[in-house]
């Protein structure tokens, strides 16, 4: 009776599953149909049963490419901007496609249908799309829906993975508690802190208890026998299964699986930082500095000229800060602050441990433009210069002062691997909220995750998202 009982939830779970895809592919589908829709009626020459054969054909050529591609395969991270690129890629190739069988057939309005169609498909279906992802990511950050999730092993890396699914509410994954016979982390005294729910043996019980829909396999000091069995007894549950794997610090997004036999092998494509994909990298940030200083002329004029009226003291702030390779370059800055008095000491700062520095440090001096200024992140703009100086990039992790960086090298987890590639006027770490004085490891963390998945494409959606991070932040930072 009991395994019938859970061959039964375990199919129930599927089921809902299932039915949450088939809903995203009938919304897309919906959104398709009302694009060829439109494209149609908006056709010169009236509209003709033809036309609407190919707009239904486009849709579920569209579609078909999207399941294809694994576009409604679970995934924790659902950000707008990638739905788009997926979006994209799927409507540009059903219309080129479609393109080819209209050049086939020889009928060049199917041609031009096929360009409307492709059109009004992209606009409907991808805004149709980020609006869905936008307010299914509020309705998570509310606390509406998403998956109970359990934690196997109460280590380090476990309550790392919990600590990341707290603050990230709008993953969809609700931490409840930890499994592990033996905790190597023993938390029990803090009464804000998950508990430890039972040991393997336990894991049905638990699974029915709290209805458990993920679970998320970390380390622990359970035998790798026991660990298998728990992932099998999962699947029976009809529970997902995300596993990290070890030595995950070296795994990045351009993995490869290959096989000797039975037997899995995990390669990973590394990031050289001296490579030919970088000097264009740099490349582009020189021409894109160059050309934003001279659209940006009368902007960066007036600011100069409000810095110069706003009190007594140089316009432009120069520090200090350590880049590539661990050389030392001085950071340009519009002056937010007054200057200080005669005798004052300006860096006897000590930030919290574990804390990195930033903001506001010591006495406020701000003046009233250097708030606004601060506010914007328009004291950043000279900052172009470095860029086109060849001492910054664009995109990369924020330099640190020097007197921070040689301790900091010393006691925080990989700090140093962040130097491998230049620092930059936005990054990785900064567009996920961690500024000014934020956790420190995150931040490494975040800028070692970038450096090992670079790409041109992870640059683009850095600055994309670097505007909604400046409209979001505080005058105090």
């Amino acid at each position: 009776m009991p395994e019938q009982r859970e061959a039964a939830v375990a199919y129930d779970r599927r089921a809902a599953r299932q039915r949450r895809i088939r809903t995203y592919r009938f919304f897309d589908l919906a959104m398709l149909f009302a694009a060829g829709a439109v494209a149609v009626v908006a056709a010169p020459g009236g509209t003709e049963l033809a036309q609407l054969a190919w707009a239904a054909l486009y849709a579920a050529a569209a579609i078909g490419i999207l399941q294809v591609r694994g576009f409604y395969r679970p995934r924790f991270q659902d950000e707008a901007i990638d739905a788009l690129a997926r979006i994209f890629a799927a409507t540009s190739i059903a219309a080129m496609v479609l393109t080819l069988l209209g050049t086939l057939i020889g009928d060049e309005m199917l041609t031009q249908d096929t360009l409307r169609l492709w059109i009004f498909g992209l606009v409907f279906l991808g805004a149709g799309r980020v609006g869905l992802t936008i307010d299914r990511r509020r309705s998570l950050r509310r606390g509406e829906g998403g998956w109970n999730t359990l934690i196997i092993g109460a280590g380090s890396v476990g309550h790392t993975v919990a600590d990341r699914l707290v603050d990230s509410p709008e993953l969809g994954l609700r931490p409840i508690g930890f499994l592990d016979k033996d905790p190597l982390i023993d938390k029990s005294d803090d009464p804000d802190a998950l508990p430890v729910l039972g040991a393997s043996w336990d894991l049905a019980r638990v699974v029915e208890e709290e209805r458990v829909d993920q679970v998320i396999v970390t380390f622990s000091t359970a035998p790798h026998s026991v660990m298998l069995d728990l992932i099998r007894r999962c699947r029976d549950l009809g529970v997902e299964v995300a596993v990290i794997p070890r030595l995950f610090e070296n795994v990045s997004n351009r993995v490869e699986v290959e096989h000797l036999g039975g037997v899995p092998l995990l390669r990973a494509s590394t990031v050289d930082p001296r490579g030919w994909q970088f000097s264009i990298k740099y490349a582009i940030d020189r021409v894109v500095a160059a050309v934003a200083l001279v659209a940006l002329a009368p902007l960066l004029a007036a600011l100069a000229l409000a810095v110069r009226l706003s009190s007594p003291g140089r316009i432009l702030y120069r520090q200090p800060r350590i880049g590539l390779d661990g050389q030392e370059f001085d950071i340009l800055k519009f002056r937010s602050m007054r200057e200080p008095a005669v005798g004052a000491a300006t860096d006897d700062y000590v930030p919290e441990e574990g804390m990195a520095p930033g903001g506001v440090e010591g006495d406020d001096r701000r003046t009233a433009v250097g708030e606004l200024m601060r506010r914007l992140s328009l004291d950043e703009l000279p900052q172009l210069v470095n860029v086109l100086r060849g001492e910054m990039s664009l995109v990369g992790p924020r330099p640190e002062r020097t007197s921070y960086v040689r301790s900091f090298e010393q006691h925080v987890y990989r700090y140093g691997d962040r130097h491998r590639v230049k620092s930059g006027i936005t990054g990785w770490a900064q567009v996920q909220g961690l500024r000014g004085q934020t956790s420190l490891a995150d931040r490494v963390e975040w800028d070692n995750y970038y450096i090992e998945n670079w790409g041109l494409w992870l640059d683009f959606k850095i600055v994309v998202k670097t505007i909604p991070a400046l409209l979001g932040r505080s005058s105090a930072e």
